[in-house]
Parts: structure tokens; C-alpha cells; sequence
């Protein structure tokens, strides 16, 4: 019995002198950790509002916003790991051989966070223009240290890994588009006044961009019918919805001016 109390005796001893020797650079050391968070948020803010009149790309802004954060916070906490007596330089001697080890078990999301670091300094696209790569096509919402965020016409949401598109052959649309649309009539027609009817068509449709402006015009002379090809702009947004808009007026301002849209006639061959 005697034993075990002054067991509990040493235990407890122990206790107090670690809680003495301790417990202050403890106390510390979160108080540094937190004044450093709050610093490292603090400059974050500055820096953003100071580079914000240089116009940089956003993601740009963001990237360099963070980098400063994280370097800040760093700093405190080393200062925090010293003032806990822990002795820096093997311990940074010792994060060195473990990174070295990280870095071969994660090539692939180094690979992902080098071709982030490429595509936001090289800028090949931008938040809001219409891209197409990878056999995939969408409007980028986000550039990220490791992804890319694309919007697809049906409201999907497209992830594509960085790696994959630094190196290949990446189309960017920008942020409008043309549309390729078309309509036939038979021969016979007043093309003059069935170019007017499509132009005036697209004049109201209010998904279609004054500047650039619309190009209309005969495109093909078919044997039985004239092609006229319509091309409006539009915002990247609107080019789902302007394309069907644009027919349907078409046909019912070509039935009100009395233009006949050619249709293939069809036959019915008996065996």
C-alpha cells in the first residue's frame, strides 16, 4: 500500500515539475500560433487589396494571397517550436528526408500542383471563357493548385486533373461565341428580303451581341435550295439557349413574310 502511494506520490510530482517547466512555454506557444494565424490573415488582406489595382488575374491575386499566408504563418511556427525548446535545424534536416519520400509517393499530385502553377502564371485561360480539352468543353468557374473546374452546357460539373491539360492541345473560345446556324429556301425566293427577316430576328433576340456584329449571308447554292448562313454572337452563357430561340422566330416570321423554308421532299418506293 505503501508503495503504491508514494508511486502516486512521484507521479504526481513529476506532474507539477512538467506542468512547471512546461506549462508557460505551452501557453506560449498557442498564443504565438494564434497571433501568427491572425497576422498571417491580416497581411493576406492587405497584400490582396494592394495588388488588386494592378489588375492581375484572380486566381493570380488568390495564389500569391496564400503563398504570403502560409510563408507568414511559417515563421510563427518556427518561433513557436523554439520558444518550446525544440531544436530546429535537425528537425529540418529530418522533414527534408521525409519530403523526399512524400514527393516519390506523390508524383501525381505534384504533377497536378506543377501544372497549376503553369497554367496560373501562363494564363493559356481564364475564369469565365469557354474551353475545350481532353475531349471535354465547359466554361472554367475554377483554376486551382491542382484542378481545373469547367460548367458543361447541361449544368454538369467537369474536374480535370492539371497534369492533363498542360502539354495538350486546349482550344479556348474566350468568353463569347459564334454560333454556325443555317436555314434553306427554295429557289424562287427574295433573298434579299429573307436575309432582312433573319437580321431583324436577330436584332430582337436578346441573346444575340450587337458588337460583334451578326454575319448573314448565302453560303451554299444547293441544287434544289439556297443555304444562308447565320452567325451571331453571343455570351458563353447564352449560347445554349440562342440557337433554338433564333429558329423558332425564324419560322414564324418566314410563314408571316411567306418565305418557304425547303424541306426534302420524301418517296416511297414499292418493292
Amino acid at each position: 500500500m505503501n508503495e503504491q502511494l508514494e508511486t502516486l506520490q512521484r507521479i504526481k510530482n513529476n506532474g507539477i515539475d512538467l506542468l512547471m517547466e512546461f506549462g508557460p512555454k505551452v501557453i506560449s506557444a498557442t498564443l504565438i500560433m494564434i497571433v501568427g494565424f491572425l497576422v498571417a490573415r491580416w497581411i493576406g488582406k492587405v497584400f490582396l487589396r494592394a495588388v488588386r489595382p494592378l489588375k492581375f488575374d484572380t486566381t493570380l491575386q488568390m495564389l500569391l494571397t496564400r503563398i504570403i499566408r502560409v510563408i507568414v504563418l511559417l515563421v510563427f511556427i518556427l518561433m513557436a517550436l523554439q520558444n518550446l525548446g525544440v531544436q530546429l535545424l535537425p528537425l529540418i534536416a529530418g522533414l527534408g528526408v521525409a519530403g523526399a519520400g512524400i514527393a516519390l509517393a506523390m508524383q501525381g499530385v505534384l504533377g497536378n500542383l506543377v501544372a497549376g502553377l503553369t497554367i496560373i502564371f501562363t494564363r493559356p485561360f481564364r475564369v469565365g471563357e469557354y474551353v475545350s480539352m481532353q475531349g471535354v468543353e465547359g466554361r472554367v468557374e475554377a483554376v486551382t493548385l491542382f484542378s481545373t473546374k469547367l460548367s458543361h452546357a447541361d449544368r454538369s460539373i467537369v474536374i480535370v486533373p492539371n497534369r492533363k491539360i498542360v502539354g495538350e492541345i486546349l482550344h479556348n473560345y474566350g468568353t463569347l461565341r459564334q454560333l454556325s446556324l443555317s436555314v434553306s429556301v427554295v429557289y424562287g425566293t427574295n433573298v434579299a428580303h429573307a436575309t432582312e427577316v433573319v437580321q431583324s430576328v436577330l436584332a430582337a433576340n436578346a441573346h444575340v451581341l450587337k458588337d460583334p456584329a451578326p454575319a448573314v449571308g448565302i453560303a451554299n447554292l444547293k441544287e434544289v435550295a439556297i443555304e444562308i448562313a447565320i452567325k451571331p454572337w453571343t455570351q458563353v452563357a447564352d449560347a445554349g439557349a440562342a440557337g433554338p430561340a433564333i429558329y423558332n422566330e425564324l419560322l414564324e416570321k418566314f410563314r408571316a413574310a411567306g418565305i418557304q423554308i425547303y424541306t426534302p421532299a420524301m418517296r416511297m418506293i414499292s418493292a
